[in-house]
């Protein structure tokens, strides 16, 4: 996935001690979204506007708040957030995400 004529905050986002970062870039038409690195573990997040986590690279389980199991997710997949929401995340190995926002 190629992003063209974006704008890239120049600050990392990093959370969980170091162990989740994230930069946001915003696109020619204005679509937020954020690049991410998982490191091995399992974290909450919680959302404002609704999101889709597209994994592209590594593999974890999600669990959102509406769901009563985990589901598995590997690179090419992608799941859904709602807004005000949260959700967990569990990678066993270093995980590469795309975070569309609004979506």
């Amino acid at each position: 996935m190629d992003f063209d004529n974006v704008s890239v905050k120049r600050r990392a986002e990093v959370l969980h001690g170091g162990r989740v970062s994230r930069r946001s870039l915003i696109t020619a038409d204005g679509d937020m979204k954020s690049l991410g690195l998982v490191l091995p573990g399992t974290y909450r997040f919680t959302t404002q506007a609704p999101e889709t986590l597209e994994i592209t690279a590594g593999h974890c389980r999600i669990k959102r708040a509406e769901d009563q199991a985990w589901v598995d997710c590997g690179p090419g997949q992608s799941i859904a957030i709602p807004a005000h929401s949260h959700f967990e995340i569990e990678a066993d190995e270093p995980l590469d995400y795309v975070c569309h926002y609004g979506t």
